[in-house]
């Protein structure tokens, strides 16, 4: 499920030095989300578009908490997208939703 997924879930702290090192590196972040039985799979639900050139950490974790808020059962991932190499370079869960 991604860097981290064998750690315990990130504190807000942690999280956010996490969030810092995306936007250190220009990545573009993005949040997905996916109900925990299809979590497997490759593909997960964008929550809206990438948060292209979005460098402000508090609004990357409002829309991380908008996310859980209307999806709190599901898994959350938050994904650094690297548009020079045209791929993910960071891919962690920040919230892991119920298990059914």
């Amino acid at each position: 499920m991604g860097t981290f997924s064998y750690l315990p879930p990130m504190t807000t702290e942690q999280l956010r030095k996490q969030i810092e090192w995306i936007v250190k590196n220009g990545w573009n972040p993005a949040v997905e989300h996916s109900e925990p039985q299809y979590a497997s799979l490759s593909y997960w639900y964008m929550w809206k578009l990438p948060m292209f050139g979005e460098t402000d950490v508090d609004r990357i974790l409002a829309e991380i908490e908008a996310c859980r808020q209307a999806n709190p059962d599901n898994h959350i991932r938050l994904i650094g997208y690297d548009n020079f190499k045209q791929t993910q370079s960071a891919s962690m869960v920040v919230h892991r939703g119920k298990m059914s």
